[in-house]
Formats: C-alpha cells, sequence, structure tokens
C-alpha cells in the first residue's frame, strides 16, 4: 500500500491534504492509517481502502484527518442506509456489509484475548448475529435540542455534545421509530410546550412485539407540566402505554435522574424471552437486543439441562437468573442497585419462581466475601458473570477461584476487560472452553462474548453449551 504523501517536515500541519491507505478499525469507527512514522485516524475509510484526506489536528503521537474523496474502495464497502450515518454517533459501521461486521468482530475479540489476555492461539467462534440486523433496539434516548423557541430531537454527533437532528431510526424498533415521529408532531402542538420546553432527554422502550411502550420525559427537577399533561401525551404518541418523568439529575453527562414519577398509564412493559417474562421499568438495565438475548440463552440451554446450583454476579433485573431458575436450577443473586433487586424480586413472583432465586443486595465484590457469598460460590456448580463494562475486579475473581467454582460463564460487553479477566482467572488454574460472540449491537463496534471457563479435577461434570441449541 503506498501513500503519496509530502515530506514529514511539510506533512503534519493543520490543512495539509495527501492520500493515505488505511489498514485497520477501531471500535469508534476509526480508521488507522501511518505515514512518515506517524498513526492517522479517520473516520469513513476502512481497512484496504484510500482516500484524500486533510488533517484536522495534530498531537506529539499522532494526527486527526478528514476523508475528502475515496480513491480505493474495498469490497467489504457497503451503502450507509441513514441519512446521518457519519454524523450522529449511535451507528459506526453501516459502511461495511454485515458479514464483513462479523468477521471484523471475531477478530476484535481474537486480538483482545490474545494481546491483552495472554491466552495464545484461542479459538474464537464465528459471531451468532442477526439475520435481518435493522430495528432491534428496543430502548432509545433522544437529546432534546432547545432552539429559541424550537425544539428538536436528535442524537449525539460522534465524539461530541452537538446534536444531530433525527426524523427516525433505522435500528430502533419499529415501535420507536414510529415515537420518533409522533414526537416531532407533538413539538408543534401548543399543549405541550410547557413539557418539552423544560426536557433534556426523552428515552422510550418498547417491547419486541411492539405493544408496549414506556416515554419517560428527564427535567432537572420534578416538573408539574409533565404531570399534569402526562395523559393527554400519551394519546398523541400511538402505541405508547405510559408516560413517566424522570428527575433529581445527578451530573451533566447523565440521562435518566435517580427519582421516577409515573404520570399516565403504566410505568412499565412486559416482555418475555424463552418462556420467561420480564416487568422493565425505564431505568432498568435490560438489554437492548431481546433477539440476540434470546440466542444466548439457548446457546447455553444444553448445559442446564439437569438442575444446577448457580450464582448469578450482577445480576441486574434477573434477565439471566430468572432463566436459569426456569430451566430448574437454584439460582443466588448478587447485585448493587436497590431498583434492579427490587424487580428482579417482583419478576420472580411474576413467573412463580420465588422458591428457586435468592437475590442479594449489595456490591459484588463485598457480597462474595460475607459468609453468605461465600457459602454460596463453595456451593455452586455453576457461577455465571454478566459485569458492566469496566468488566469484574481481583477481589470478586479471587472469591470465586478461591471457592473452586468448577465452571465460569462470563457474559462480557467489553473484549478487553474481558481479556483482563481472563488471564486473572487462567493464572488461577482455569482452563478456557467455549468463546463465542454475539452480535447484541450490529452496525456498532460493540460485541458481545460468551466464554465458559472449567477446572479439569477428576469427578467434575463436563458441561457442554453451544451449536446444538442453535
Amino acid at each position: 500500500m503506498t501513500n503519496s504523501a509530502p515530506p514529514a517536515s511539510t506533512l503534519f500541519r493543520a490543512g495539509a491534504e495527501f492520500e493515505l491507505g488505511f489498514h485497520d478499525l477501531l471500535a469508534n469507527g476509526q480508521a488507522v492509517g501511518r505515514s512518515s512514522g506517524m498513526v492517522i485516524f479517520c473516520f469513513g475509510p476502512l481497512p484496504g481502502e484510500t482516500a484524500r484526506v486533510r488533517i484536522t489536528a495534530v498531537k506529539p503521537k499522532y494526527a486527526v484527518v478528514e476523508m475528502l474523496q475515496l480513491v480505493v474502495r474495498a469490497v467489504d464497502r457497503a451503502e450507509p442506509f441513514c441519512p446521518v450515518f457519519g454524523q450522529c454517533g449511535g451507528c459506526q459501521l453501516q459502511h461495511l456489509t454485515y458479514a464483513a461486521q462479523l468477521h471484523w468482530k471475531r477478530t476484535l475479540v481474537r486480538n483482545a484475548l490474545q494481546r491483552i489476555g495472554d491466552l495464545g492461539d484461542v479459538l474464537v467462534r464465528e459471531p451468532i448475529g442477526m439475520s435481518a440486523p435493522r430495528h432491534y433496539r428496543n430502548k432509545m434516548s433522544l437529546v432534546v435540542k432547545h432552539e429559541g423557541a424550537q425544539t428538536r430531537f436528535g442524537f449525539y454527533r460522534q465524539r461530541s455534545h452537538d446534536v444531530v437532528p433525527i426524523q427516525g431510526c433505522p435500528v430502533v424498533l419499529p415501535a420507536l421509530d414510529r415515537i420518533i415521529a409522533s414526537l416531532d408532531r407533538a413539538r408543534q402542538d401548543e399543549r405541550f410546550r410547557p413539557i418539552l420546553s423544560r426536557a433534556r432527554h426523552v428515552v422510550a422502550r418498547s417491547s419486541h412485539a411492539g405493544d408496549q411502550a414506556v416515554v419517560t420525559v428527564t427535567t432537572s427537577v420534578a416538573e408539574k407540566a409533565v404531570a399534569d399533561s402526562g395523559q393527554a401525551l400519551m394519546g398523541a404518541l400511538p402505541g405508547v402505554t405510559g408516560i413517566t418523568n424522570s428527575y433529581d439529575i445527578s451530573g451533566a453527562n447523565v440521562i435518566l435522574g435517580r427519582r421516577h414519577l409515573a404520570v399516565g398509564g403504566r410505568a412499565y412493559i412486559e416482555e418475555e424471552i424463552q418462556g420467561v417474562r420480564y416487568r422493565v421499568s425505564p431505568a432498568s438495565f435490560f438489554q437492548v437486543n431481546t433477539a440476540i438475548v434470546s440466542r444466548i440463552m439457548r446457546f447455553m440451554q444444553p448445559g442446564l439441562r439437569r438442575p444446577h446450583q448457580i450464582v448469578d454476579l450482577y445480576c441486574g433485573t434477573g434477565t439471566f437468573a430468572l432463566f436459569f431458575a426456569k430451566m430448574g436450577s437454584q439460582v443466588y443473586g448478587i447485585e448493587e442497585s436497590a431498583a434492579a433487586i427490587r424487580e428482579a424480586g417482583e419478576n420472580a413472583q411474576l413467573n412463580g419462581l420465588g422458591d428457586r432465586v435468592r437475590f442479594h443486595r449489595g456490591s459484588v465484590e463485598h457480597a462474595v466475601s460475607t459468609p453468605v457469598g461465600r457459602s454460596a460460590l463453595q456451593d455452586a456448580h455453576i457461577a455465571f458473570l454478566d459485569p458492566p463494562r469496566k468488566g469484574s475486579d481481583p477481589r470478586t475473581l479471587d472469591a470465586l477461584a478461591n471457592a473452586g467454582v468448577p465452571h465460569v460463564w462470563y457474559l462480557s460487553c467489553d473484549p478487553a476487560t474481558l481479556a483482563r479477566d481472563l488471564k486473572f482467572l487462567a493464572a488461577k488454574g482455569y482452563r478456557l472452553g467455549v468463546v463465542q460472540p454475539f452480535d447484541m449491537f450490529p452496525h456498532t463496534g460493540h460485541v458481545e462474548t460468551l466464554v465458559t471457563l472449567y477446572r479439569e479435577r477428576p469427578g467434575d461434570e463436563t458441561l457442554e453449551i453451544g451449536p446444538s441449541s442453535n
């Protein structure tokens, strides 16, 4: 790959233009090139492409450029299907064919496990994706932009707090896409001007079937205007079954507040996955891709054919804990959020699973060091972890290893922190079993990965999970 770049002495200044070849793609959508020893980042190109670019920023060890013209086109380039792709920060990969996205995500996971985890030549399976990778997100968070007396809705621009106005979104469920259009009409209705003029965000969550949706208006403080007009706003948004007001914001970059008030209809939706019913409130953490959650559950089913003792760390509202219980296992779930634990308990009762699950509220790293937590781990046959993006921590992983849990199932949304934690567990004597990526977030740089680990000890049962359930 050749670059028609000028000498280094004249190249690296703002405004300089040249042609550059690109060889890699980052999770944030930036292509990576190199010229005269300098690493260069650019949105737009793909690996294998050459583009004419202009420098916009120069740092000591890298430069940022903008693409002016595509010179050499990759065979995997696709036509983006969203009119604001490249501006909106929601999607990073629409210009890459879906098959190539899956291949890239597999490489992303493998490279992390090798480079960060020092795990050698790991077998990473082909990612399990979607047959129709659009209209999958069951939740969206619209930014409310105020321009004088006008109100607009949109998403944040790439790497910015500037707002890109939108008329629709092709990756949210159709019910949510319709809400965007309805909100656009409602903003021109004088009845709703007091509500929307005070709004920071509008968050909407829909059931996969699209028959229920809750819209949350986020404000700095509880707003009487939202309470007074909530029922009318619900009527102006077809398909919406509840309106809530979220307030008491804890920081400038926080979307939902610490307090919630139902002002119209029901303050939750109901979802069903693999025979388990879930009531999900606006503030709940619930995976955004219901179809892929179902695929993950089906993937694990062969290992759950007989009942087990399972400890579910970072259990949230019980998404997987209740599935394990439905399959016949006894589950002990640990979660720090009081609201999540409350919903987990309510969903256990909703499904008649109260006798198979116990939930404990507390930080995972502290809970596993208590007598009850240690006992639960010592009795467990499987420890299931679904931590936040930052991953787990040495204290938790050490407690898990010291308890001698024979099987660990780790579901991660970040390959780097996953690799770090797997390296820790490998040093404690665990061996890798299955490494299976799932495309929870098509057209983005994110990937979900399920990894099984086990200890080879006499008498331990082998648990097989995988393709037979797909």
